[in-house]
């Protein structure tokens, strides 16, 4: 028997730069076939760190009702599930961990989105690649992923090599190789992330040669879309799941914190 079609990587509105109602993500997914979806907006965090781009703390409960809510009206048509995409950066653990204990969530992703204070994955800021050295660079970014698995916060790696999201892609991958070692001895799984096929790179995170060293450490993979349009969900799903099987990756989902599959 098949383990049944997730997208575990999804947004709403309430993070500033989605559009489309739960609901209508819901019902994309329900069109698209697939038997679940697991909701994982930005979470909340300092007031400092990040405000245009994600929920603030104030609407947090506002995001758990609107998905029971959504999660009521398809109860028996499709399995849905509350997560949050959270962000690690060095100084906000404790912060993450106390918005972590507030709810018992599904599924927890660990993102990161900054190298000190530049938001690399932000096409606003793209130019500052030109006076990076990408060595690096990725040395840095792998290290802050290897923090990220060693905090115990997170079920799973987003989009493990983002910063090849422009194109800049890692010149070396020793740090990446290191960073999957890390990741596997953690028992952490890995977002198998279809946006990049919409980026300028044209390609999924993680990249097949990650995607095959990943499932040659036993990391499995949660399937997303990264959806920030209701048209998104599910997107490429086919292609993620030739990539995975065709190294003998796992596919799995997660509920109460707790990986299946």
């Amino acid at each position: 028997m098949s383990s049944p079609l997730f997208d575990s990587h999804m947004h709403t509105p309430l993070c500033g730069h989605a559009t489309g109602t739960p609901r209508e993500y819901a019902q994309a997914a329900l069109d698209a076939g697939l038997d679940g979806i697991c909701f994982t907006d930005h979470s909340p965090m300092p007031a400092w760190y990040d405000a245009p781009w994600r929920m603030r703390q104030d609407q947090l409960a506002q995001y758990i009702d609107d998905v029971c809510a959504v999660q009521q009206e398809f109860a028996g048509r499709l399995d849905i599930r509350l997560g949050l995409e959270a962000d690690f950066h060095p100084g906000t653990e404790r912060f993450v961990e106390g918005l972590l204990g507030a709810h018992p969530w599904d599924y927890v992703i660990g993102s990161i989105h900054y190298l000190g204070a530049w938001g690399f994955d932000n096409p606003e800021f793209v130019a500052e690649y030109e006076s990076r050295d990408l060595t690096g660079l990725y040395r840095d970014y792998y290290a802050l992923a290897e923090g990220a698995a060693r905090s115990g916060l997170f079920d799973s790696i987003g989009h493990l090599d983002l910063p090849k999201k422009f194109g800049h892609r890692d010149p070396d991958g020793a740090a990446a190789l290191h960073a999957l070692d890390v990741i596997a001895a953690h028992g952490l799984s890995l977002d198998f992330n279809t946006a990049g096929w919409r980026k300028p790179v044209h390609e999924a995170y993680p990249a097949p040669d990650l995607t095959r060293l990943a499932a040659e450490r036993h990391i499995p993979f949660v399937l997303g879309s990264d959806a920030h349009r209701p048209d998104e969900v599910g997107y490429h799903f086919t292609e993620a799941m030739k990539q995975i099987h065709d190294v003998d990756g796992r596919i799995v989902t997660y509920r109460g914190r707790t990986r299946h599959g």
